[in-house]
């Protein structure tokens, strides 16, 4: 596992535009009640037992553009929600928060998790773009997946014990509830799966 990361990737990605990796609507293991995630393409941590090593490379995956994704998301009435996960978000930060605004604006939450801390995201040597992504989300779950410390408990919100919920939003205090012992299997279009849910480690990766 890298613990720091100091060289930014390159990315290749249109101004108004973000490359996933995948995507799916109605979510229950990825933050408080029904919500959209979207998987973010690349991350350079590669921790041993990540869930979704295909979110890894930072080549060019899925492009869509900001306005067709939030169009997507809020289109199922049934998401409250859009929880950013990946890969590292905020690698694309820029572009999340303005999608994050979009669906504010629309009455939708915003939640991502993060492979670096809170303090890293606060830090002048953050990803471009971090404050203001941060500065939309209601609730961020920070720090890298640690194998080792890996917790199997369905009372965690997280899935390892260096990983905090931040709650940045007040009214998010009392809807830490999603269940870690829930686990998804969501296959895309090309064969591949998201495994998603703190158990999905357990006995099942990619192919």
């Amino acid at each position: 596992m890298v613990d720091r990361v100091t060289e930014p990737p390159t990315l290749n990605v249109p101004p108004g535009y973000l490359n996933i990796m995948g995507y799916v609507d109605e979510s229950e293991a990825n933050g408080p009640g029904r919500r959209a995630v979207v998987w973010v393409q690349g991350c350079q941590r590669e921790c041993p037992g990540c869930f979704n090593p295909s979110s890894w490379s930072f080549e060019t995956n899925q492009l869509i553009s900001i306005e067709e994704l939030a169009e997507k998301i809020a289109s199922n009435s049934n998401n409250e929600g859009v929880t950013f996960s990946g890969g590292e978000p905020f690698w694309q930060a820029p572009a999340l928060a303005e999608l994050a605004k979009t669906l504010k604006a629309k009455g939708l939450n915003v939640m991502s998790f993060s492979g670096f801390t809170l303090d890293e995201l606060r830090a002048p040597s953050a990803p471009p773009g971090a404050i203001d992504l941060l500065a939309q989300l209601d609730i961020l779950v920070d720090g890298p997946y640690v194998e080792s410390q890996a917790i199997h408990d369905p009372n965690s919100p997280v899935s390892s014990r260096n990983q905090r919920v931040r709650v940045l939003n007040p009214e998010f205090e009392n809807r830490i509830d999603w269940a870690s012992d829930r686990i998804e299997i969501h296959v895309l279009k090309d064969g591949t799966r998201i495994i998603t849910g703190f158990l999905g480690q357990m006995g099942l990766e990619d192919d």
